[in-house]
């Protein structure tokens, strides 16, 4: 699984061109990272990172969105190699605490990123709905939270559960494997739903692209 294009997609459709894509190329004429955006000890399975990408104020990309509300981006975790099933990096040293939390999900490069203000401060390998059962697309706000949510559907756990819909479609922590699928939920590594969760509210905006 390859950060090396995903967002830069929709960068790139949004008219950010060659900007967009130092997101995900990081090559060496990529924005200086912001010092005071170094991370201490950023929580990773892959790897630390010492650095972010800052963008320049006033040169910011933005990325769309289906409800026509994009999401502006000032900085975003610094990824140099492709991620896998299972991995995730979590890091919001240097992040301002305030600002909304939006949620961008990639079906089709099967990754999450959680921005901060703008500020990108997690991203994750994903499992989506299967094609009798898929993972619908659009912005939805958070309906409601459990740590602990028992499926009455599928009699299945769901730790750190964000709904979505009102037919039950939600993100939540799932065993995300090769070959594994959900019934149309969001699956993420547990420890990074956490992180999720807690970073989260009711309210706060989801959007979903294919």
């Amino acid at each position: 699984m390859s950060r090396l294009a995903g967002v830069a997609v929709a960068l790139a459709a949004a008219g950010v061109g060659a900007l967009g894509m130092a997101w995900w190329s990081r090559p060496a004429t990529s924005p200086s990272p912001s010092p005071s955006a170094r991370p201490a000890v950023p929580a990773t399975t892959i790897g630390s990172y010492g650095t972010r990408v800052s963008y320049p104020a006033g040169r910011e990309p933005s990325l769309p969105a289906p409800d026509g509300t994009p999401l502006l981006v000032h900085s975003l975790l610094r990824v140099d190699r492709p991620m896998h099933f299972g991995d995730y990096v979590w890091n919001e040293s240097g992040v301002p605490a305030g600002g909304d939390t939006r949620i961008r999900v990639d079906l089709s490069r099967q990754l999450m990123s959680v921005f901060r203000g703008g500020h990108e401060i997690g991203t994750a390998v994903i499992l989506y709905g299967t094609d009798h059962k898929p993972t619908p697309t659009g912005t939805f706000p958070i309906l409601a939270r459990a740590r602990l949510h028992q499926s009455t559907l599928y009699d299945a756990e769901m730790p750190y559960m964000l709904r979505l819909t009102n037919d039950g479609v939600a993100i939540h922590a799932s065993a995300v494997r090769r070959g594994y699928a959900t019934h149309g939920c969001v699956g993420i590594p547990e420890d990074f739903a956490r992180r999720v969760f807690t970073a989260s509210a009711r309210g706060d905006l989801v959007t979903i692209t294919a």
